[in-house]
């Protein structure tokens, strides 16, 4: 296997904590050249800001580009003249075109006694959301007055049809589309956006589409029933992190960030990002604490959707599943185990 650039953001919290095991990891897969870069809060406190036009260069360059956690109660502000570490997330995912976000859901039988939901209501899930990440009220232009703030959430056609191809291309059976076309005028565009390109190009995939609140419940209540969820950005945000407990944990919770004409897997046309949905932590940061697992499964589908190699992700996957199996549990997930025996763990299942 040739040697493939990864371009590594720590970033902050426990970010630090579970980028290095994961490197670890991929290194007993294959052979990578790793460069590492400040990114976020960290690059806040040495730069002024939290993506600074090097960084994104070098990402820009990159074969893939692999995230830790970004944030935390030090850089916290509602002031808008100060810079937020969430600021770099936005733009780097801008900078590299990664409009296509996908997070997969399936818990594992391993863990299904740690997730909230009874077993019966989370056994044989196994889900995907495909959530719109350029676009939205998240990009919209922004006001501020003494008195009021306002947020523009905008669509685009292209911007639709994009990441709708995206969801049917990835879709077995059925895509539900996510929007609020009973109040907002965007979701109404999306809509029948989405329904066109169903009627043109996907006619063998089922379509529905379900209110956002109507989703929600759903998804505690019979998360079986989806496929592949496709919605906007703050919707994907929003609906993915509560579909992310029905694992267990949000730090069992992988995701990848992918961007030029493509349906997944395939290969990549330009530099995707590949992060665990959990935040950085920073009330366990520097306690050993951490679960790594979700930033091993992100490194699994960087393998996959990201450099092509099906056979070290399905590696990495396994071997995650397989510690579980054998009784492997974090803090989180009701256990004791530390980040460095989960790590060694996991590269003991390796095969």
């Amino acid at each position: 296997m040739s040697t493939h650039h990864i371009v590594t953001l720590p970033g902050d919290g426990i970010g630090p904590e579970i980028m290095a095991p994961t490197l670890q990891l991929l290194e007993a897969v294959g052979e990578f050249e790793f460069e590492e870069h400040l990114f976020g809060g960290a690059c806040i406190d040495a730069h002024g800001t939290a993506l600074t036009d090097e960084v994104l260069a070098a990402c820009r360059k990159s074969d893939a580009v692999l995230l830790a956690a970004v944030g935390g109660p030090k850089w916290d502000t509602t002031d808008p003249a100060k810079p937020r570490p969430e600021q770099g997330l936005l733009g780097l995912r801008k900078g590299l075109g990664l409009y296509a976000n996908l997070r997969p859901v399936k818990p594992l039988p391993a863990l299904y006694e740690a997730s909230p939901l009874k077993r019966e209501l989370i056994e044989g899930t196994d889900l995907l959301v495909v959530r719109e990440l350029t676009g939205g009220i998240y990009f919209g232009e922004k006001t501020r007055t003494a008195t009021t703030a306002s947020d523009l959430c905008t669509y685009s056609t292209a911007e639709i049809e994009r990441i709708a191809r995206t969801a049917f291309g990835a879709a077995r059976t059925k895509v539900t589309s996510v929007d609020k076309a009973n109040v907002l005028e965007t979701s109404r565009l999306w809509r029948e956006v989405v329904t066109q390109l169903h009627a043109r190009e996907f006619s063998h995939i089922e379509l529905e589409h379900v209110l956002v609140d109507n989703a929600a419940m759903q998804l505690v209540s019979n998360p079986r029933e989806f496929d592949t969820i496709v919605t906007e950005n703050m919707f994907g945000d929003i609906l993915s992190d509560e579909a992310a407990m029905l694992t267990g944990s949000i730090g069992m919770l992988p995701s990848a960030s992918l961007g030029g004409d493509r349906n997944p897997p395939a290969t990549p046309t330009s530099p995707g990002m590949f992060e665990p949905v959990h935040g950085s932590a920073p009330d366990i940061a520097g306690t050993g604490k951490a679960n790594p697992l979700a930033m091993f499964l992100s490194a699994a589908m960087l393998l996959r959707h990201g450099l092509g190699l099906e056979t070290e992700a399905a590696a990495v996957e396994s071997a995650v599943e397989g510690a579980l199996a054998a009784g492997l549990r974090t803090p989180d997930l009701g256990g004791t185990v530390g980040t460095a025996q989960a790590t060694k763990a996991v590269i003991a299942h390796l095969d």
